[in-house]
């Protein structure tokens, strides 16, 4: 078991209130009830939280993934699993590929937010390269914040720039309510959580086979 594995991957929605202490507080995040009726979620306010999704938009099966950018098996998916299941499912048209932030701690938080400012194309790369570089800036020692702030200058974020992405009150309390309606709409204890079109599982795959398996019974 690597050192990565050793660390715990639940990262439970009781502790939403501390993904804020970037300036925004849980006194003014009051996460709203979604209709589990409805349709479709209505089109985030902020451009920035548009779906982010790859592959051919005729396949007939959508994988959806909620990952937290600090959370270790996301990582051991994004890094020893995922580049298989593009080869084999998304590049083949068998799939198309959803990606959901679910930031469940501060640093997670900046990360994505900082991720989805990038303009679209560059999104995938940046969170490929946070997950494989996710113990040297997440869990190396020091302050994970200084650390992502360099991984994002590696990406072309300035350092002022990222500031002001990290201070930007509107557009964290739009992720951090989209993060509560998702967990309450489908009942998401921890990450990685996928739907594979709509049957759920909550847990890291681990394999490319077992991901078929799940591609399969969709």
């Amino acid at each position: 078991m690597t050192a990565r594995h050793s660390l715990s991957r639940r990262h439970f929605l009781a502790s939403g209130p501390a993904l804020l202490a970037t300036g925004l507080t849980a006194g003014n995040l009051i996460a709203q009830r979604p209709a589990l009726a409805q349709a479709s979620t209505p089109a985030p306010k902020d451009p920035r939280l548009a779906p982010r999704i790859i592959g051919d938009a005729k396949a007939p099966v959508l994988v959806q993934e909620w990952f937290s950018l600090t959370c270790t098996h996301c990582a051991h998916f994004a890094t020893d699993v995922f580049p298989k299941v593009k080869e084999q499912f998304i590049d083949t048209g068998k799939i198309r590929y959803q990606f959901h932030d679910f930031p469940l701690d501060q640093v997670a938080m900046i990360a994505a937010m900082v991720a989805r400012t990038l303009p679209e194309e560059r999104y995938l790369p940046f969170i490929s390269s946070l997950f494989s570089r996710q113990m040297q800036w997440a869990f190396s020692g020091g302050d994970p914040v200084t650390h992502l702030k360099q991984e994002a200058a590696l990406a072309g974020i300035a350092p002022d720039e990222f500031d002001k992405i990290s201070k930007d009150m509107t557009f964290g309390q739009e992720l951090y309510q989209l993060t509560q309606q998702d967990g309450q709409t489908y009942d998401i204890k921890g990450t990685p959580y996928f739907r594979f079109n709509n049957t759920p599982f909550a847990q890291d795959p681990e394999t490319v086979e077992k991901f078929a398996e799940l591609v399969s019974k969709a």
